[in-house]
């Protein structure tokens, strides 16, 4: 069951949906003006090849196996594939339209043989209940992000910028690809019957305060939401006293001023969010996830009953997503930097003194979480060798520490 904070957060985020008229020139939206604008169209890398799928899709739907030259090959539209998937992404953002826009590919894409029915954040299940609510058959597949996941499969601390780690979207990539990250995904969702399809780019985490945080020793004693995993452990290592929230409940927690700040996303979704109505400042760089990622999961049993044609068309939607959804963010983030300056929150940026005494704090805890399982180990194995030899950390930072 969802949590009752999360579905009032979402009825309330519905019954308060925009109408469509287009933002006034300079009017700073609350809340609950919840915005619902064009998003880029951007990230069409992959349309090739999901072209290419759509035609094959078309081809074998005629009703002919290709190999028997009769018998029907896949689903047809009478009897049509249709999936529950729900997002971490709140209504109103960017990420959701992103979201939206995915599952309206796929259904153009098959001509309507394969339908994905969205739930934004707490529709079904509360955000942190989606792992095991997909693992059940709850629903079909998950859109969200694998550093909630941290518990239950520690190698998910390397599935997406940890802290004070690899800070580009270009590693992250590589990781994917060459790097083996997929494989090392794979392997680690199976065990817990589920798929993970793949990586979902969207952009950095920032820090919203309500009060200022100038320096290292600034962060001790505040209350600060974080998603857990490595990156708690952090903060609290600097004498920050860490709360696990999910997206729809920073808000209210910060507005009653239960905590001092909160890590959430980029500057567009947490404007979105209302984040400049109960916060004064933000905090630079991303010392946490500076790339943060997402990534669709699917019930292993769900995934089994695609037939090959579907599954690789699907790996090639979440490609395009990914880069959909990352050009979008991208580029809203832009205008929202100056719309939270003009609403009066002052971006604070850490000086590189105090950043390197975060990184001696993290670098020891990267190899505590490498040692959780042997999946982690060889996440970190990958992740050290890489930034040895592109120069991100030197060997002196590592000195001493052993896997």
């Amino acid at each position: 069951m969802a949590d009752s904070k999360s579905i009032a957060m979402t009825k309330k985020s519905t019954d308060n949906k925009s109408t469509g008229e287009s933002e006034p020139q300079g009017r700073h939206l609350t809340r609950r003006d919840l915005l619902h604008k064009g998003a880029i169209a951007a990230g069409l890398g992959g349309a090739g090849f999901l072209a290419a799928c759509s035609k094959k899709s078309q081809e074998s739907s005629s009703g002919q196996d290709p190999k028997q030259g009769q018998g029907p090959a896949v689903m047809t539209s009478k009897n049509a594939i249709n999936w529950r998937v729900q997002t971490a992404w709140q209504p109103g953002t960017v990420g959701n339209e992103a979201f939206l826009r995915f599952t309206k590919k796929i259904e153009a894409m098959t001509g309507g043989r394969f339908n994905i029915e969205p739930f934004q954040e707490g529709a079904i299940v509360g955000t942190f209940e989606m792992f095991d609510a997909v693992k059940n058959g709850v629903f079909q597949a998950m859109h969200g992000f694998p550093v909630y996941w941290a518990g239950k499969l520690p190698v998910a601390v390397f599935m997406t910028s940890f802290p004070l780690g690899p800070d580009e979207e270009t590693h992250w990539e590589w990781f994917y690809g060459p790097g083996g990250g997929t494989e090392l995904a794979r392997e680690a969702y199976a065990s817990q019957n589920l798929f993970w399809v793949g990586p979902i780019q969207h952009g950095p985490n920032l820090i919203h305060s309500k009060v200022p945080i100038r320096s290292f020793e600034d962060f001790a004693g505040k209350k600060i939401r974080y998603p857990g995993g490595m990156v708690s452990e952090v903060f609290s290592a600097a004498g920050v006293s860490t709360v696990l929230l999910p997206g729809g409940e920073i808000y209210p927690a910060l507005e009653k001023s239960v905590i001092d700040a909160a890590d959430y996303v980029g500057a567009a979704i947490n404007w979105n969010l209302g984040f400049a109505e109960v916060t004064k400042y933000i905090i630079l760089p991303s010392l946490h996830q500076p790339v943060d990622l997402m990534e669709l999961v699917v019930n292993m049993k769900q995934w089994q009953s695609l037939s090959k044609e579907l599954q690789e068309l699907l790996i090639a939607s979440v490609k395009w997503h990914s880069w959909d959804q990352w050009s979008a963010i991208h580029e809203a983030d832009r205008s929202h930097y100056r719309k939270f300056e003009q609403a009066g929150t002052e971006i604070i940026t850490l000086p590189p003194g105090e950043v390197q005494k975060f990184r001696k704090i993290a670098i020891p805890l990267w190899y505590k979480w490498a040692k959780k399982h042997p999946l982690a180990t060889r996440a970190f194995k990958i992740w050290l060798d890489y930034m040895l030899d592109k120069g991100f950390i030197n060997k002196e930072w590592i000195a001493g520490q052993t896997l």
